[in-house]
């Protein structure tokens, strides 16, 4: 006999305690009760015909391809949706279901366009192989009679068509909009014969509430929803299995080939991230890797005025480290330094961390986690003992209570947001903590049971407020307290946040959140058995930005949420590899691992191991290069895969840094903002040509597999290492393999990771070590890393960016569903069909005060900058607040952002500048000189060339 241990077919079950016996075709199997018998059949290996069933998908029964027949029962019930019992003897393949198949296959088939031969899914169409299965030869019905063959075709989105002349309304895209994405853009429209799929109230999918996920293109089973890279270049041969290079969700796809062409990337389904899901930048956004503006020769001029002149790669390696070394003569060893890339992989960060430690000598090394979760790192290493996220993704499938704080998981982590989105309508609870009012506080079959809409830079505040209702309620978990955490730091945190002048009342004058929801949250979040928190920028890009991560853990910790399926204290990381860049070492005070540069037995394995004495001292972070830049003393650096001159805050400040050096060397894809500074560029690959892995906001570590030849001829981590053993420190690996058995080495919580080991589980979970061989789904289960989880105080300090009678508004920044990041990958793709520039947002009560109306130029003005956008009114925004986005360049958001940071890290306040808004007929100051600045460059290229 046969057991089922994982899944129903279409449904995720839980193990029944009863198991039932029953014969399929003559074969006897147990299965746990509640089974389908198409999946008990499956089990056996007898496959049913299937139209409206897939295994992504609840069981619908609409087909009635999977009929099958039961002895002593009337009829021919659908095998997909009926389960199992003891004793029945079911049958698969009868004369009678012969017949009512092809009849059912027949009528379908009627009302389809005789075009199989030249049909885009030829060879990947559910239709046509089922009408082979059940042995269709021939259509009795012709197609003069009434039909579906004229139907229109909606080509409105820019990567997918619906041809509704090949739709044969099964619903399995109507489900997957609904079960998968949780979005609900599509229905049934109309009833018998005239039933269509329709997105919305009839619109064109373009102008729909459809996210183009590609859910819907992924369950349909004919051509009706296809993607136009299939259509145009045909169905591809082989595959590769790699991992997403946006997000920190950390997608698992298919790269899907013809050659060494990629024709489309399907999400795989054993990706334990996704699942099988996608967003629209993993789904379809990658037509960036072949864009015109890629560059794929490695460039070099004297002074930034100078036209770029392309050389071998020879002649550009020498020239770099000649400069490198001419600096260091000339200025000191410490006039040099890097920054590491989140978009690259961690071996490739790993090399540039080791190239500037041991070939620079300097510990002049950061990455852009310093601008976004640098705090997360510093305040949950304080508090937990680790600097990373406590659970899986999964985990929020058990979580009573979810808590989403400075985090718009809808726009900046799609997938892991469908996830929760479907945890919430199971009946999980919602509490939103932002100044905007996202998606999650009410759409599509969600409500968030509260949003504490508080004002910008009060996070602090509220936390502590919460924490304030959970102790002097008596909601604290005491025994869990009394087992897991520092006895005296917890009496201490107590006493202090029992103070009155936490209170929400106290503190409702400087959060504008009403007390009694502040109330009502904390006890919705004390009072169930598993509650988890969720945050990203809006908690860490503040002056407060660490002290706020140390009031999560505290709350979590008070209330026994740590260590356990369905709670934590979650990041949810911006760029792909953002994990695994601080992973690998990249803050000037730590390497691999976490641990500090000064700690001499730690240092000596590194001395050993690279063959070098490295410094004890931590180096520069990027604030402090480019100041000391300014300065005169700091003159090259190498920025591999990072833009800050359109990514970091007050750009005027890093560009006047960047132009003060004298050798800037940039690794990337495309000639990005920071680039226009550089005397080097060395041309970078992208995921797809990449060997590698990636760490996800869940410490997952997923290979990334090249599909195509690294364009520029040579990888990333090749480069790094060219550059190395020209400046004189040799590095020889053979495959990134290597390194990772380096890193694996030298980190004790790789200890176990390798290349053998991913390709065998698929994945894994830092720590992964002798004590946790297959890694750690989730961590802190029974102590903390550190022993004793540590209550920390969070004093409230308001922030110095504060609005007064000239800056009256408060302005915070995101991110939205289409673009990511700086846009430099996006804005190459059709997807700025959804988003082709950054506007503000601005509340209707301060639009009306300033007489600005929808689609109005204004000048957005800071302490320190100005630049001028298109407003768009919405109640999005409290008034009093305004909001945009920065993934364009023309905008200038960071033009207007101030250098104001996280007192522990120096993570920018980009959440909270105090700005002024009025109408405007021109461009700001900053976007002149921009533009002129772009027109020069061009000039001068065109030139050269």
């Amino acid at each position: 006999m046969t057991l089922i241990k994982e899944t129903d077919y279409g449904t995720p079950i839980r193990l029944s305690a009863r198991m039932v016996t029953l014969s399929i075709d003559g074969q006897e199997i147990t299965v746990p009760e509640g089974t389908s018998i198409m999946r008990a059949a499956m089990e056996l290996g007898t496959k049913i015909p299937k139209l409206c069933a897939t295994d992504s998908l609840e069981a619908f029964g609409s087909c009635r391809l999977c009929a099958v027949e039961i002895e002593g029962r009337r009829g021919t019930p659908a095998s997909c949706t009926t389960p199992v019992e003891s004793g029945l003897k079911v049958w698969t393949q009868t004369g009678k279901l012969s017949k009512l198949r092809r009849n059912i296959m027949e009528l379908y088939i009627s009302d389809h366009p005789l075009d199989c031969l030249t049909c885009a899914a030829n060879g990947d169409c559910e239709l046509q192989d089922m009408a082979g299965v059940v042995g269709l030869r021939e259509v009795r019905y012709g197609f003069a009679g009434e039909n579906h063959l004229d139907a229109a075709k909606d080509e409105s989105n820019p990567y997918f068509t619906f041809d509704a002349s090949k739709c044969i309304v099964c619903s399995r895209c109507v489900r997957a909009c609904e079960e998968v994405q949780g979005t609900f853009a599509l229905t049934i429209d109309s009833r018998g014969f005239a039933s269509t799929v329709s997105a919305g109230q009839k619109e064109d999918f373009l102008g729909s509430e459809c996210v183009s996920c590609g859910a819907c293109v992924q369950a349909c089973p004919t051509a009706t929803l296809m993607e136009k890279t299939v259509i145009e270049a045909g169905q591809p041969e082989h595959s590769v299995v790699t991992t997403c290079a946006y997000c920190g969700v950390g997608c698992s796809f298919k790269a899907e080939m013809r050659g060494t062409e990629v024709v489309r990337m399907t999400p795989y389904k054993d990706g334990e991230a996704n699942h099988g899901h996608s967003c629209v930048k993993g789904r379809f956004a990658w037509g960036y890797a072949t864009h015109k503006d890629r560059i794929t020769k490695p460039m070099i001029r004297e002074k930034i005025t100078d036209p770029w002149r392309e050389v071998s790669w020879e002649e550009a390696i020498g020239h770099a480290a000649n400069e490198f070394k001419r600096i260091q003569a000339k200025y000191g060893k410490g006039a040099v330094g890097g920054i590491t890339s989140s978009r690259c992989t961690n071996e490739e960060t790993y090399l540039v961390q080791k190239l500037i430690r041991a070939g620079f000598g300097v510990n002049n090394v950061d990455t852009c986690a310093r601008v976004c979760h640098s705090p997360t790192g510093y305040g949950l290493s304080q508090t937990f003992g680790t600097s990373a996220g406590t659970q899986n993704f999964d985990s929020v499938r058990e979580a009573d209570v979810i808590m989403v704080i400075g985090a718009n998981p809808t726009d900046g982590h799609p997938v892991f947001a469908s996830h929760m989105k479907k945890r919430l309508r199971q009946g999980a609870k919602l509490i939103v903590v932002d100044p905007r009012r996202i998606d999650l506080v009410k759409s599509a079959h969600i409500k968030a049971d509260y949003h504490l809409p508080l004002r910008p830079g009060t996070n602090v505040a509220i936390i502590n407020a919460m924490a304030h209702v959970i102790v002097t309620e008596g909601l604290v978990d005491e025994a869990y307290v009394a087992e897991r955490c520092d006895k005296m730091e917890f009496d201490r945190w107590r006493a202090f946040v029992a103070e009155e002048r936490n209170s929400p009342e106290a503190l409702e004058q400087y959060t504008g959140v009403p007390a009694a929801d502040v109330r009502g949250a904390a006890r919705l979040y004390a009072g169930v058995k598993n509650a988890a928190i969720y945050y990203g920028l809006g908690v860490t890009e503040h002056s407060q930005g660490s002290t706020m991560v140390m009031g999560m853990a505290n709350l979590a910790m008070a209330t026994g949420h740590v260590g356990h399926v369905g709670a934590g204290v979650n990041p949810l990381r911006g760029q792909n590899n953002v994990q695994g860049s601080c992973d690998m070492g990249s803050f000037p005070h730590e390497l691999p691992g976490y641990r500090h540069i000064s700690t001499d037995d730690v240092r000596e394995q590194f001395n050993q191991a690279w063959g070098v004495t490295l410094d004890p001292e931590p180096g520069l972070r990027i604030p402090n290069m480019l100041d000391a830049a300014i300065d005169g003393s700091f003159k090259g650096i190498y920025i591999q895969g990072e833009d800050i001159a359109q990514s970091d805050p007050n750009i005027k400040h890093v560009t006047a840094g960047l132009a003060a050096m004298e050798c800037v060397v940039v690794q990337d894809i495309f000639l990005n903002e920071t680039a226009n500074y550089a005397h080097v560029f060395l041309p970078g690959t992208t995921f797809l040509e990449k060997d590698g892995t990636f760490t996800n906001a869940e410490r997952r570590i997923n290979r990334v597999r090249r599909a195509v030849p690294p364009a520029p001829g040579y990888a990333d981590w090749e480069v790094t290492m060219m550059l190395s053993n020209a400046l004189g420190y040799p590095m020889h690996y053979n495959h990134p393999s290597e390194i990772m058995d380096e890193i694996a080495a030298l980190t004790p919580t790789f200890k176990n990771v390798s290349y053998a080991l991913l390709e065998e589980k698929g994945s894994v979970q830092w720590p992964c070590n002798d004590a946790a061989p297959e890694g750690t789904p989730t961590m802190h289960i029974g102590k903390f890393v550190r022993g004793k989880g540590r209550f920390m105080i969070t004093e409230f300090v308001p922030t110095e960016e504060k609005v007064g009678p000239r800056f009256p508004l408060l302005l915070t920044t995101g991110r939205i569903l289409s673009q990511y990041n700086v846009g430099a990958q996006t804005r190459r793709t059709h997807n700025v069909a959804w988003h082709p520039e950054d506007v503000l947002e601005i509340h209707p009560h301060d639009a009306e005060q300033r007489g600005i109306r929808e689609g109005d130029n204004v000048s957005v003005m800071s302490r320190v900058g100005e630049t001028t956008l298109k407003a768009v009114i919405s109640e999005r925004m409290q008034p009093g607040v305004v909001y945009t986005t920065f993934h364009h360049v023309g905008t200038g958001a960071n033009v207007i952002t101030t250098d104001f940071s996280d007192w522990a890290t120096n993570c920018p306040e980009y959440k909270v500048t105090a700005v002024e808004v009025r109408l405007s007929n021109m461009q700001s100051e900053w976007q002149r000189d921009y533009a002129l600045f772009r027109d020069a460059a061009r000039r001068i290229n065109r030139a050269a060339e």
